[in-house]
């Protein structure tokens, strides 16, 4: 598993001085068997939750350093995530229409975290977009990108930050397989603003995952209910994760101009084609 890498480790903030969806789609119908054979990693150390984020990280970008290898780890947490879904009952009880509203507007949240219960964590290098006048004069088209291999202008640091930050809180706490499970069943049936034909049902497949989750933690960790609401607030706290930069920086390597969204409601269409 990758280090931490703080901010600092980038150059420093102007601020702060004065002076294939067909390649992807392969990827994710392999999934690989190679998990017992991964190092476990002590995450004790704790991130500042309380550091005041740099403007300036809005506008600064970055991308995976090691991009095949960390792009394959997210494709196959990527698989596991779709595969919770396609194999949830309760998720087929619901509507199609309200199905590709819960996919779309919870599968950023669902894949981090899956990247938490996975371990997966990635080193990342700043890029340096070139100036408009620069792509002007050597006639780039302005959604090029000057790195090699790559389709877009990376992610925002800020947002990433945000993500690895995410992952180390979860890794603290050491959750178990079990909670992760009701986890997941709290973000998928997370019906946020939208209206759904079947919102009462969603919601109450929420609550119920939501009360499995009381009782499990009651149970094993002697009524530390304190445990329960810190890991509902990291639950806010993922659905707050840009979807698009978590496309950009773990797909789009491999995406290039497909959208991650069209395979997505490819693989519930391939559900749905079942029942």
């Amino acid at each position: 598993m990758a280090t931490k890498m703080p901010a600092e480790k980038f150059r420093k903030c102007p601020c702060e001085t004065h002076d294939a969806k067909s390649i992807l789609y392969q990827i994710l119908d392999k999934e690989r068997g190679n998990e017992h054979q991964r190092q476990q990693h002590n995450h004790s150390v704790h991130r500042s939750t309380g550091k005041k984020v740099c403007s300036c990280a809005d506008t600064r970008r970055v991308v995976l350093k090691t991009p095949e290898a960390t792009c394959r780890r997210a494709s196959e947490v990527l698989l596991k995530t779709l595969t919770f879904i396609r194999n949830l009952p309760s998720f087929y009880h619901v509507p199609w229409d309200d199905q590709l509203v819960l996919l779309q507007q919870n599968w950023a949240p669902l894949f981090v975290l899956g990247m938490a219960q996975q371990g997966v964590d990635f080193d990342l290098r700043e890029i340096s977009a070139p100036s408009l006048l620069k792509k002007i004069l050597l006639n780039q088209s302005l959604t090029d990108s000057n790195e090699p291999g790559s389709s877009s202008l990376g992610a925002s640091l800020a947002e990433v930050e945000k993500m690895k930050n995410l992952l180390w809180k979860f890794w603290d706490l050491n959750i178990s397989a079990k909670e992760y499970a009701y986890l997941k069943g709290i973000i998928l049936f997370d019906s946020g603003c939208h209206v759904l034909k079947c919102l009462p049902y969603v919601q109450i497949l929420q609550q119920e995952a939501q009360q499995a989750l009381m009782e499990f933690i009651s149970t094993v960790f002697h009524r530390n209910l304190g445990r329960f609401t810190w890991i509902i607030q990291l639950i806010a706290s993922l659905q707050d994760i840009d979807a698009d930069a978590v496309e950009e920086l773990f797909f789009r390597p491999i995406l290039g101009k497909d959208t991650l969204n069209a395979l997505l409601l490819e693989t519930l269409s391939i559900k749905s084609d079942w029942l």
